[in-house]
């Protein structure tokens, strides 16, 4: 595949990242292409779904699924994601035939296709999924820790809120 369409999907999948970010979720984005068209978008939801399960590429995949008119299967598309997958989204990866996945950053803590683990490579129903890491690898890691900055500054901020209130009526001894 071309690198420069590669990375121009990448773009896309940022895109979708942002959104989660000025959602407040973790900036996790995908977008699923078949035939050199979107047809289905993600980022991650899972704080304003309350659902663990609601990651970029579940939706994606289940909103690509539902538009393919009675076959659910995902032959013949691309499934690009700023984060490498988690073990579940590797497994729906494969459950729904998706035939090639390019991500960002890797994940080493949770990564699922390479990183930590490798679910996709010789897995056990023999299903041949290309996968390609490290595609604008830089931008999709600089989203996620800026994320992971703003919040931890909030999160100091209010805690010296807190600790700044005055306790009128209450004598310390």
């Amino acid at each position: 595949m071309d690198r420069l369409l590669d990375e121009r999907y990448m773009q896309m999948a940022l895109g979708e990242a942002e959104a989660a970010f000025d959602n407040g979720e973790v900036p996790i984005g995908c977008v699923i292409v078949r035939d050199g068209k979107i047809i289905a978008r993600g980022s991650n939801q899972m704080e304003t779904l309350q659902d663990p399960t609601a990651h970029a590429e579940i939706l994606a995949i289940g909103a690509a699924s539902a538009k393919g008119e009675g076959n659910w299967r995902l032959d013949d598309t691309t499934l690009y994601v700023t984060l490498e997958p988690c073990p579940m989204c590797a497994g729906a990866i494969l459950n729904s035939r998706l035939s090639r996945v390019v991500f960002g950053a890797p994940d080493k803590r949770l990564g699922a296709c390479g990183s930590t683990m490798d679910i996709l490579k010789n897995n056990p129903i023999h299903r041949e999924i290309e996968v390609l890491g490290g595609v604008l690898a830089d931008q999709c890691l600089g989203i996620i820790q800026q994320f992971f900055q703003v919040l931890r500054a909030r999160k100091k901020e209010e805690k010296s809120q807190v600790q700044s209130i005055p306790l009128k009526g209450v004598s310390l001894i």
